[in-house]
């Protein structure tokens, strides 16, 4: 028994401190963020500290100086990511329906395009993106920010893997003979079964777009007052004689702010919605 009771406590001990070293992994980092942010930039090039310090008015201060809208940041950067968020979600969950409903022509190819797509990163089309979207006049501007996440490849590929598992197509066949259309069909049944999984993909889409940097840069470089947050931490360096490392720290965690709103209000639903749609029948 003493053994067995040794034995327990030593597997207890193991992995209680490995949870407790990947916790200091993902917490330590945004912590030292928010201290960073109050501290001046000759404290935080002089080294590491756990102590808040008194710099936070002065480094937003000179945010100011910069000239820099932080409230406009906000709002540009929250029109995108809410807007991005909704549309993918919806949208991407409408294609994965019909696929797995709906038998038609090439559906196999047509699913088979989705998944290489999935294998494309955004910067090996974003020049051509960038020469399309000139050729429409919508430069400088944030609809091409938003319109493209309507087709977002991945977040389909996860809703079909979702609904593989999740949806019963008797309940299809069931509200068809009682007379719902399709799309009541789909608003009434097949989107509170995907509650779970369609806060998961809202999450990684939200954070996606609120930290996207490369396609804002090209887009909407020119125009300052259509700048996101990460357009305006960049705006933070400064030049290669001086940079404010305070001021950066503090838009950073101002522009986090959101994030962890977000996440702490939906986060329940990851576990779920992950373990659901990666379990077929």
């Amino acid at each position: 028994m003493d053994s067995y009771r040794i034995k327990q406590f030593s597997y207890k001990f193991i992995c209680y401190t490995f949870l407790i070293i990947l916790f200091l992994i993902c917490v330590l980092p945004i912590y030292m963020l928010l201290i960073n942010a109050t501290r001046t930039t000759e404290a935080i090039n002089a080294g590491f500290s756990l102590i808040p310090g008194t710099n936070i008015i002065n480094n937003w201060n000179i945010i100011q100086g910069f000239g820099i809208n932080i409230p406009l940041g906000l709002r540009n950067s929250l029109i995108i990511a809410i807007s991005t968020t909704f549309l993918s979600v919806y949208f991407s969950l409408l294609t994965a329906y019909a696929i797995n409903i709906y038998d038609f022509k090439f559906k196999k190819a047509f699913y088979g395009f989705i998944l290489a797509m999935t294998l494309v990163p955004m910067n090996l089309y974003l020049i051509g993106f960038f020469q399309y979207m000139h050729h429409l006049g919508m430069l400088n501007s944030l609809t091409p920010m938003i319109l493209p996440s309507i087709a977002a490849p991945g977040t389909v590929f996860f809703f079909k893997q979702y609904l593989d598992s999740a949806l019963v197509p008797e309940l299809i066949q069931a509200a068809r003979i009682d007379g719902a259309t399709e799309f009541e069909i789909f608003n009434k049944i097949v989107l509170p079964i995907s509650k779970p999984g369609a806060f998961t993909m809202a999450i990684f889409a939200f954070v996606g777009s609120w930290n996207a940097f490369m396609g804002p840069l090209f887009i909407i470089g020119g125009n300052i007052n259509l700048h996101t947050l990460p357009l305006i931490m960049q705006r933070l360096q400064g030049d290669a004689f001086r940079t404010d490392f305070g001021a950066i720290y503090l838009g950073m965690a101002i522009s986090l702010i959101p994030i962890i709103i977000v996440y702490s209000i939906f986060s329940k639903y990851i576990v779920s919605g992950i373990t659901l749609g990666s379990v077929k029948e």
